[in-house]
């Protein structure tokens, strides 16, 4: 009896070492692909708004509308390179004065507001509009966000051409390990167009905080993809 199983044992050995090049033969490999392309924003988008107290509602409007008109004037040398300019809408409203005491009367004070907004696509425009604003007193923040490349599309193909590049380069190395060719894709899934935020660097100047330099960022794609295996 002990012969017998010892028989069929060397024999389902065999049956199963033959099998192997054919699962190979017929099998698939699946894997992953990286792409990164690095790049320096071009482009940015702005807003300044002007705004003014006062116990009239039309007194604030018209502080708010004197600052306007200087901006306009200050930047009618930029204008033509200013995209998507706007300017149009005061915003006014109440607030309430904070009382020291119960006994005091509530006070309220008129709060006018208008915002500039726009795009630039050259960034040598940033520091003299930056300068303009301030000079006015106009309010600004420059965060990160508001940076961009005036063609991130064609950098996120760049970055996704790199990964399938990248998966179908590890295919080859696999099969070839495997003295066998990479074929056709059977599947493909795509994970593309991340752009991580690198902070803006800015260094003090006599005129106020003028931006010195923006960071790189990076554009990161990524592929989980099958192929045959021939």
């Amino acid at each position: 009896m002990k012969k017998i199983i010892n028989i069929l044992g060397l024999t389902a050995g065999l049956l199963g070492t033959a099998a192997l090049p054919l699962a190979a033969a017929a099998g698939e490999v699946s894997l992953s692909g990286e792409g990164t392309v690095n790049y320096t924003p071009d482009s940015a988008r702005l807003q300044f708004t002007a705004s003014a107290e006062h116990e009239r509602p039309e007194k604030a409007s018209e502080q708010v509308a004197e600052a306007m008109e200087q901006w306009r004037r200050a930047i009618r040398p930029y204008r033509d390179e200013l995209k998507d300019y706007s300017d149009a809408n005061l915003t006014l409203y109440t607030r309430r004065v904070p009382v020291r005491d119960n006994n005091e009367k509530p006070e309220t004070r008129a709060v006018a507001s208008q915002t500039v907004s726009f795009t630039i696509a050259d960034l040598e425009l940033l520091n003299p509009l930056i300068e303009q604003a301030q000079k006015i007193g106009l309010q600004y923040h420059l965060g990160p966000q508001q940076f961009f490349h005036s063609d991130e599309t064609e950098l996120e193909k760049q970055a996704l051409a790199r990964a399938i590049k990248d998966a179908t380069e590890r295919c080859q190395f696999v099969a070839s390990q495997l003295e066998q060719r990479c074929g056709e894709v059977v599947s493909l899934s795509v994970d593309g167009g991340r752009r991580p935020v690198t902070m803006m660097r800015a260094e003090a100047s006599s005129g106020g905080d003028a931006v010195s330099s923006i960071g790189p960022r990076e554009i990161n794609a990524s592929v989980s993809a099958t192929f045959k295996l021939d």
